[in-house]
């Protein structure tokens, strides 16, 4: 999730007590993985549609430490590999999937058309910007380039919504719209960046 090194060497150092606990308890790291993206998910169809928006933020930014957990887990226990990428990668798109989800469906039991309008373009074009990402590796390119990437995502989307729950107005829809906007923008970023090292 965090693509700073220093950020994550900070976070990996947090997280070694509990990964070395976890694997003494014979936990695998995929198991972490599972269980914090079903977390996730029930967090945020659960808060979001009734906008209880201060314990959702505040739970689905606990559960994301997951994300990081099962990463240090499997370094520690020399299983790390192409399998847990696969699905730390998959089941990201599906703990997306449900924290815009919900905020499109807070949406529409609001009547708000425009949040559940931004929501929609924040989902699709974060899928989108993975899914380009997937695409460029496969046909033997890169493609990690672009101005939002899932950490910011989760972060201006997880900040916004814990403001609204104490009450800041305009906050969610703004931050929607500036995730799904800056989302077209690196889906374009990809796009001409796999262009580049594809065509003469």
């Amino acid at each position: 999730m965090l693509n700073n090194a220093d950020a994550r060497k900070i976070v990996s150092a947090i997280l070694l007590p509990p990964a070395r606990l976890l694997i003494r308890l014979h936990v695998s790291p995929d198991v972490i993985t599972v269980l914090g993206t079903l977390a996730t998910v029930i967090t945020a169809l659960v808060c979001f549609p009734q906008g209880y928006f201060i314990a959702g933020p505040l739970l689905i930014t606990f559960f994301t430490l997951a994300d990081l957990l099962d990463g240090t887990m499997a370094r520690l226990a020399g299983t790390s590999g192409p399998w847990g990428n696969f699905l730390d990668a998959t089941l990201d798109r599906v703990a997306d999937g449900a924290i815009f989800g919900g905020l499109i469906w807070w949406g529409l039991n609001t009547d708000d058309v425009w949040i559940g309008v931004s929501a929609a373009l924040a989902l699709i074009t974060g899928q989108v910007t993975s899914y380009a990402k997937a695409r460029a590796e496969a046909v033997g390119a890169t493609a990690n380039v672009g101005v939002a990437e899932r950490a910011e995502r989760l972060i201006i989307i997880l900040l916004a919504t814990f403001l609204t729950g104490f009450g800041v107005p305009y906050v969610l829809p703004i931050a929607l719209w500036i995730i799904g906007v800056l989302g077209v923008i690196t889906v374009i970023q990809r796009i001409i960046h796999v262009r580049g090292q594809l065509l003469p």
